[in-house]
Formats: structure tokens, sequence, C-alpha cells
């Protein structure tokens, strides 16, 4: 395949997974590809498979420049030379990078991009291994943005504070498990049905509906999943599947409980009012729910998550927005 195939098959690939583009008459879905397009598509490598299956276009973006700085700097001219990578190409790139004077969170992304693409070749049996396993990425500053993040040991005293013998307590455990654990929205915590921790392919996950009214999926963390079901057993409404997971445990006005949360509650309630006991209010300057959000983002970026599976995770429309931690 040559290198003018390469970027017109690049340019099929990248059209494809787009998400605004209209969908093809019934008629002609049949009659979509031409036959040189069709063998094309049959020789495609899977480094090119693995752009294409990035389907957010302002990650896609990113990532793209990302690559090509990449292979600028050790000559890669065809996509099989991927393979023949060893981590020495990695720290020379991220030693040139480095005395670019670029942003180091710039230099974490762009090492993340290039994890991701070896991650899926591994995962196709393409290479044996990831040569940017094992290369140390420099430490960036989430924090850069306007919402704060959570120390180890803060997060483990705001988990630790609710009172585990009342009814309160437990559900409070299981709230600030929920949004430390997986970074969502507290929006997103209160339209939360007791379906929506259901099992897939045999993993507990939680149906999580965002903005915009798209779904994802999370797969629960131990800790909070436990944490969930002692909630659950003690509120005694874990088989009302239809209604709200996370609901008020008392109602001094109509005494309804079969009600969801409010946001403002989950924030002035749970989050700030724990968070005054252990003492984060005072110490982190703009503590709020969403720094339970960036606690989540950064601390998946420090263990070197790949960026793009994380800003699937949060939600998030730009990549850059996960790279804020917020």
């Amino acid at each position: 395949m040559t290198k003018t195939e390469l970027d017109s098959t690049l340019e099929l690939l990248a059209l494809s997974g787009r998400t605004d583009q209209p969908a093809l008459p019934p008629a002609l879905n049949t009659r979509a590809l031409t036959a040189a397009e069709f063998q094309g598509l049959a020789a495609v490598p899977p480094e090119l498979e693995w752009f294409a299956n990035l389907t957010n276009a302002k990650t896609r973006r990113a990532y793209q420049q990302d690559i090509k700085d990449f292979t600028a700097f050790v000559g890669i001219a065809r996509p099989e030379e991927f393979r023949i990578v060893t981590r020495p190409h990695v720290i020379a790139w991220r030693k040139d990078l480095e005395q670019r004077n670029l942003a180091l969170s710039t230099i974490r992304r762009k090492l993340a991009a290039l994890s991701s693409l070896y991650e899926y070749l591994c995962e196709q049996n393409a290479v044996a291994d990831n040569p940017v396993d094992g290369v140390k990425r420099p430490k960036a500053n989430y924090n850069e943005g306007l919402t704060p993040a959570l120390g180890d040991a803060q997060a483990r005293a705001l988990l630790s504070a609710p009172p585990e013998n009342t009814l309160k307590g437990k559900r409070d455990r299981a709230i600030l498990a929920t949004l430390l654990y997986h970074g969502i929205r507290r929006e997103e915590l209160c339209r939360l049905s007791v379906r929506d921790l259901h099992h897939r392919d045999g993993v507990m996950h939680l149906r999580i509906e965002g903005k915009g009214d798209k779904i994802r999926f999370l797969p629960v963390s131990v800790k909070a999943l436990r944490l969930i079901q002692e909630y659950l057993e003690a509120a005694g409404h874990g088989e009302d599947l239809a209604g709200p997971l996370f609901r008020p445990v008392k109602n001094n006005t109509t005494g309804t409980l079969n009600k969801p949360l409010h946001p403002t509650s989950v924030y002035k309630e749970v989050v700030r009012f724990y968070g005054q006991q252990v003492g984060i209010n005072s110490t982190v300057h703009g503590f709020c729910v969403h720094s339970l959000r960036a606690t989540a983002a950064t601390n998946a970026l420090e263990h070197n998550a790949d960026i793009a599976k994380v800003q699937e995770w949060l939600g998030h429309a730009n990549v850059s927005t996960t790279r804020l931690g917020c």
C-alpha cells in the first residue's frame, strides 16, 4: 500500500467514523463502496483501524497530530513499521518533546495516544507488547483547571466520614464512593434508578444517562458496589427496579421518600457537609462535587490510563477537558 493509498484510506476511515454523516438511502446501502474501496478496506492494517475507532472527532484530531509527531520523529513511512518500534524509540521521542519545552500535560497526552495505539495492536496480535509501557511520563498538573482534586488521604477521610450504623450514613457513604470512584456528575447520580445497577457480560455496571441524553456504562468498583448493596439492604428498596437508587431518608414536608435526591442536596448535605467535618472545605479552595469527579479523572490519568478511555468514561466531549481533570 503506497503513501497515497494510505492517505486515501485514512480519509475514508475518518469519514466512516463520523457520527454526523447523513444515512444513505436503503437502496444505496449495498452500493456504498466501489470495488476498489472494498479491496482497500479489506487490506486496512490494524494501525488505521485504531484511528477509525476513535469516534470522538476532537479526540481523533488530537491523537492524529500526536501520532503524526511520532511518525515524523522516528521516520515511519508505512503503518507496518509501527511494529518494529521499541522502547528506546519512545524514550528518545519523549526527550525530544521535553527539549521542545512542551507542556507536561501535552507530553503525557502524546505518550497516551501512542500507548493507546499499541494497546490496540496488542489486542489484535499485531505486536507482542506495548513499547510505551515502562516509559516514565512526566507528572502534569491536572488541577490547572478551576476544579481542585483531592489527595488520597483526603479522599479516604471523606469516604469514612459518614457513620456506618445509620441509614443516612450508609446512603452517604455509597453516594461518596459512587462519585469518587466513577467520576459521574451529581445530576447523573440523582438520575440513577435501581435497575441502572446491573450486570453486563458478567460484570456489574452503572448505566449513566449523561448530557444530551447520551448513555454510557461504567464498571462498578468493588468498594462502591459493597457500599451500595449495604445501603439498599438497609433501605429496603433493592427490588424497586424502576425507583430511584438514592433517595431521601426523611421528608418533613410531605413524607414521600420514593423520589430521587435533588442535586443541590447532594452538594450541600453530603459533599460539603462531610467536607466540613473532615476539614476539606477549608483546606481545598473551591471544593465541590466536581472535585470528586476531578479526583477520579486525576487518579486514572496518573495511573497511565488511556486519556481517550477516561474521556469516554467521564462523558466528556473534548479530550482537553479530561486532561484538566474537571
